[in-house]
């Protein structure tokens, strides 16, 4: 073989090789589902979602957070650290660790749970969790996109979290332990940051209701809420 001919391989598969490692480049994601003030009977909260991921295509790592502050106090707060696996398009397998800093004591949980895009284009985040002393949970939370224009954008969304058996410490009861439904309306000026309006509303159910009440706290509440939204 000619010696040209032997260079003109070289670069062929040498440049196949480096196309081939940049078709599963390592990528990270900082997304901020909400930060938002809502105007509450109590007060005004501040309330937070939040996650991050940094990994390929097929496995990530995943950090999400989740909280509210009244009166300079968090009241609730949540942080979990999970190891993501694509098993289908659009649809992610999770399992790691969740975290409940507030309110107190404390509660460990080990997660599993898909994360997608159900038909319909609905976002589905379901998750499982087993605690210690035998507690189990579930949540469920579902969120539609509908354009306006490709800036104006309205989100309904609906959370759901379940528990096997009480906790009077955090004020948990079993079984459908609350419900939140929010419809924000978004205006995207650039598309990793989009502030936004809407109206917010939460009820406690069961046991959990009655252990609000014994603490002279509301049941449910309609709230108006203001913030925004950002990814980068």
């Amino acid at each position: 073989m000619k010696p040209i001919n032997k260079v003109l391989l070289a670069l062929l598969f040498s440049g196949n090789a480096v196309a081939g490692m940049s078709d599963d480049p390592f990528l990270f994601m900082l997304k901020v589902d909400k930060l938002e003030l809502r105007d509450a009977d109590d007060g005004t909260a501040l309330v937070w979602d939040a996650q991050a991921w940094a990994g390929k295509d097929l496995h990530k790592l995943w950090l999400k957070t989740e909280g509210e502050r009244m009166n300079a106090e968090t009241e609730e707060g949540s942080v979990e650290l999970l190891y993501s696996r694509a098993i289908a398009p659009f649809w992610d397998l999770q399992a790691g660790w969740r975290h409940d800093f507030r309110p107190e004591p404390n509660r460990d949980w080990f997660a599993f749970g898909l994360k997608g895009l159900a038909p319909y284009l609905f976002e589905v985040d379901a998750t499982a969790y087993v605690g210690e002393s035998g507690r189990m949970a579930a949540g469920l939370a579902v969120e539609y996109e509908y354009m306006f224009t490709q800036k104006l954008i309205l989100s309904p969304e609906l959370e759901m979290s379940f528990y096997s058996k009480d906790d009077e410490a955090v004020g948990i009861g079993s079984g459908l332990s609350g419900m939140e439904a929010g419809l924000r309306l978004r205006y995207e000026i650039v598309r990793e940051f989009a502030p936004y309006i809407g109206v917010n509303w939460w009820r406690k159910f069961g046991n959990t209701a009655d252990y609000a009440r014994a603490e002279g706290g509301k049941v449910d509440d309609v709230e108006f809420v203001a913030g925004f939204r950002l990814w980068f």
